[in-house]
């Protein structure tokens, strides 16, 4: 028995019912797991947050956060308010979990929450790997660090028999949701092009790599824990050029235009537009070492895969 969350969703599409949550789920059922959803609303195969807060967690072998409110929808102003939302929908939802695993009499093996690579702080040179530095250059990097502190278990650290994974994730692509389908609309009218300088690194991973590394993380207890990067091999000499080039390629339609930085800053606000106009060269190391192997390496294996 699984159980992962279900509670909004993050410019990735994570959620339990989400782009992500969908696909995680269906691989989990076709791999012989039995899946539950921890949601807000009651219903078949879910339990609510309120549940969890009242009786903590029913027996299960592992738990799965993908919570989180959408940090770029372009239709919400970057508001005090919402920024606390943002802060929120992941920080609280990940200390319910982990406070109901501290206190459950037969806590599940594992506790995967997944977060993003914006804890690293953004370069066009400096290469991440799992043990690099981070969590204090901007907004997005300080909300990860706190979100993975709030999946520790005080007072139990490296005594639980919960196995913790922190799972930080690039840009997922994948065919039914997050950004990919939004790219597609101005590439199929001829005006595609990258953003801004189109130099900044562009972390991402394939929908079906990342469920696979997240049943990775789940099946092979023991052997995986800590943190991993949930990044393809080739992303981290990948761009925004690099990216819009093999987009464009995989179309069959030119990339000729461009959108400038001031356009950006413009839309999304000075906090959040550095996530579209800077990123991080990250590798997988540990996700590597870890046996993990991915199905699609580089963009070009994700993009015809993705777009056939």
């Amino acid at each position: 028995m699984l159980y992962y969350t279900d509670t909004g969703f993050t410019h990735d599409g994570r959620g339990g019912s989400g782009f992500i949550g969908q696909s995680l789920s269906q691989l989990l059922k076709n791999r012989g797991h039995q899946v539950t959803i921890i949601s807000r609303q009651p219903g078949q195969q879910k339990i609510t947050w309120a549940d969890v807060s009242k009786n903590g967690l029913p027996i299960c072998d592992a738990v799965v956060n993908l919570a989180g409110e959408n940090v770029l929808n372009p239709l919400k102003r970057w508001t005090e308010q919402f920024k606390q939302e943002v802060t929120a929908s992941r920080i609280e939802t990940t200390r319910t979990i982990t406070q109901a695993i501290r206190h459950s009499s037969s806590p599940p093996h594992t506790w995967v929450v997944v977060t993003g690579v914006g804890y690293y702080p953004p370069s066009q040179t400096q290469q991440y790997t799992e043990d690099s530095l981070g969590g204090n250059s901007d907004f997005l990097s300080r909300l990860v660090r706190d979100w993975e502190s709030a999946a520790e278990l005080p007072g139990t650290k490296g005594k639980t028999a919960t196995r913790l994974v922190k799972v930080r994730t690039g840009v997922v692509l994948g065919r039914n949701g997050g950004a990919l389908p939004t790219m597609l609309w101005p590439f199929w009218f001829c005006l595609g092009g990258v953003l801004g300088s189109g130099k900044q690194p562009f972390p991402w991973i394939h929908i079906e790599d990342l469920c696979r590394l997240l049943c990775h993380t789940i099946e092979q207890e023991g052997k995986v824990s800590g943190i991993l990067n949930a990044v393809s091999p080739s992303a981290v000499t990948d761009t925004n050029a690099s990216f819009t080039g093999a987009l464009s390629k995989a179309m069959g339609r030119p990339a000729l235009l461009f959108t400038p930085a001031f356009a950006v800053q413009m839309l999304f606000g000075s906090d959040r537009a550095p996530m579209l106009l800077e990123g991080q060269r990250v590798i997988p190391q540990r996700t590597l070492q870890s046996g993990f192997s991915f199905l699609y390496p580089n963009l070009d294996s994700a993009l015809n895969q993705l777009l056939r």
